[in-house]
């Protein structure tokens, strides 16, 4: 599959092949509201088509266009329509109203100036308002299965090298920023994804996930559609309301290669009812990737205990590493080490960037593999000297290999500093994640996020391991995040939200009270804070990490409004400050 030049190529091959299969497969958002809708591959490209010939005809080739979709299949024709138009499509997630969502789509438009704006009908006067207050009113917005007439496509000359598409970062650490990804990134990832997972031709594969995230766009709707198989799509809000429509979509239609972030599997085993897993049959899922943030090997034992009795076997997780940067896919995969790998270490030692056994009487981590490299090379890095580290000891991932994005749009500068580094020893074209870990025998074990460390009295604690011990002080406890914040000395801060929606009558100063005793016992660290907080408080990306980065601004600008909180005098002073100004 690899003897075409670009994904439009590809694309036209399948159609040619089998015009009558079945591209993809729209599911309902709950079982009474109709039936599953399928797509062939000769009515997906005919609508394609249409779409790319209108865009040729308004001198859209190499230029951006916007995408701004709810539905499932216009998205698909317009992503599509871009690529056989020549074209560079800008996924966008379609606002929401929550105003880090509606900021970050202004950003993205401002960023890439794009010709023209594809959404759905029912979004066209929201998101037209949207273009204007981003200073880009005139720019035409327009439903994209309502485009005026029917001009002829003419198939572009595209080399491998030429920009598909901009996949924006979520700003978990950061602003976002636009990864650009060519034609040849992205056919050398779709080689490593089918490597790692071992899919099959005409295979059926699909979940819930949104397709402007790369985990979505690149996994579940773009990798089906070049092994020549079917994308089965569930809309993202219906897993949200009811998890379990998730599973019940993978028995119903065949599904053999789902996926999603660690947090997903989470909210099944607890969501999930007695009678709703009598009615599941996931004998016939395969390969079940978790990705997309931290992978805790708790989550996918408990998972796979809660859901052996459907069918489901442990075997058939595929714990994976990857980042927009590198297209999708760095490590991992099915068969690539025993079911629920993990590996214990001494808690001390990894405060220290160090990788050792167990000390018994001392506390453990237990931290899962992401599998080996795939289609790519990865160096463990010191990130201060650019020193390659043996394996057994912590640094930062470095990536290179043909999957490996081109840059970020139009900043050189970033570009040169994260996709062009060398190490040490002379060893140039790597790509610096930013994230912590370890090889060994191959494997990877991804320990953390570089920015995200937490440095305390000269240990270095890692945030999504306080997170997880403080989610296991009380029933009530849903997400959290841990940050610090500067000072004369760094102190902790933790907020966590409450589960519950319909009432607080519980003790709040002693559950906070609890937390801080818990981080103190766990971590010995004395926490400068802890903010309680309602459910939806703690922001998360599409894909489910947490904006840490972001929450810290928030309690800096005292814009956190806490169910209860327990400050030391030092921060309360500095919100306090930050809410009167």
């Amino acid at each position: 599959m690899t003897d075409h030049r670009n994904f439009t190529d590809l694309l036209l091959s399948r159609v040619e092949q089998d015009p009558g299969r079945e591209a993809l497969l729209l599911l309902p958002g709950s079982p009474d509201r109709g039936h599953a809708t399928p797509v062939t591959y000769r009515d997906l490209d005919a609508s394609v088509r249409r779409l790319a010939g209108w865009l040729q005809n308004q001198g859209a080739a190499g230029r951006r266009v916007l995408l701004l979709h709810r539905s499932r299949r216009q998205f698909t024709v317009s992503f599509l329509a871009c690529l056989y138009a020549g074209a560079v499509a800008v996924p966008a997630p379609p606002g929401g109203g929550r105003s880090h969502h509606l900021e970050r789509i202004a950003g993205i438009v401002k960023d890439t100036a794009p010709c023209v704006a594809l959404t759905d009908a029912a979004l066209v006067l929201d998101m037209s308002r949207l273009l204007a207050d981003c200073g880009h009113g005139s720019m035409p917005c327009l439903p994209a299965d309502a485009v005026p007439g029917a001009p002829v496509w003419s198939p572009p000359d595209l080399p491998p090298e030429t920009t598909a598409y901009l996949q924006y970062t979520s700003g978990s650490t950061g602003q976002p920023r636009g990864v650009v990804v060519s034609h040849a990134n992205l056919l050398a990832t779709q080689q490593a994804i089918q490597e790692a997972l071992g899919t099959e031709p005409c295979c059926r594969l699909g979940g819930w996930l949104p397709l402007h995230h790369d985990l979505g766009l690149v996994g579940q709707l773009l990798h089906p559609l070049w092994l020549g198989g079917t994308s089965v799509m569930l809309p993202a809000e219906s897993f949200v309301r009811h998890p379990v429509r998730w599973l019940e979509a993978v028995g119903r239609h065949r599904i053999s290669v789902s996926g999603a972030p660690d947090f997903a599997y989470d909210l099944c085993t607890r969501r999930v009812t007695d009678e709703q897993l009598a009615g599941l049959d996931l004998s016939g899922w395969r390969v079940a990737v978790s990705g997309g943030e931290p992978v805790r090997a708790e989550t996918m034992a408990g998972f796979a205990e809660r859901f052996a009795p459907a069918g489901f076997r442990a075997e058939a997780f595929a714990p994976c590493y990857g980042l927009a940067e590198a297209t999708l896919l760095v490590s991992g995969g099915r068969g690539a080490a025993p079911p629920l790998p993990e590996r214990a270490v001494d808690s001390g030692s990894l405060e220290r960037h160090q990788w050792r056994d167990p000390v018994p009487g001392r506390p453990v981590r237990r931290v899962p593999t992401c599998g080996p490299a795939v289609g790519c090379e990865i160096r463990v890095v010191d990130p201060d000297t650019a020193t390659p580290l043996p394996d057994g000891r912590i640094g930062e991932i470095w990536v290179r290999g043909p999957g490996v994005a081109l840059g970020y749009w139009r900043n050189p500068g970033e570009t040169a500093r994260v996709f062009r580094v060398a190490t040490a020893d002379g060893e140039g074209g790597f790509l610096r994640t930013g994230d912590l870990g370890t090889l060994e025998d191959g494997r990877l074990h991804v320990t953390g996020r570089l920015k995200d460390m937490i440095v305390v009295a000269g240990r270095n604690l890692y945030p999504q391991d306080m997170e997880r011990t403080v989610q296991q002080v009380s029933v009530l406890f849903g997400p959290g995040t841990a940050f610090a914040v500067p000072g004369e000395r760094e102190r902790v801060v933790m907020v966590q939200e409450l589960r519950t929606r319909s009432s607080y009558d519980v003790d709040l100063a002693a559950l906070a009270a609890q937390v801080e005793r818990c981080l103190a016992e766990e971590f010995e660290v004395s926490v400068g804070g802890v903010l309680l907080v309602r459910p939806g408080t703690v922001r998360r990306t599409t894909s489910g990490k947490v904006e840490r980065s972001a929450m810290r601004e928030l309690f800096l600008r005292g814009r956190i409004r806490p169910l209860h909180q327990r400050l030391d005098r030092e921060l309360l002073t500095g919100t306090d400050m930050a809410r009167a100004g």
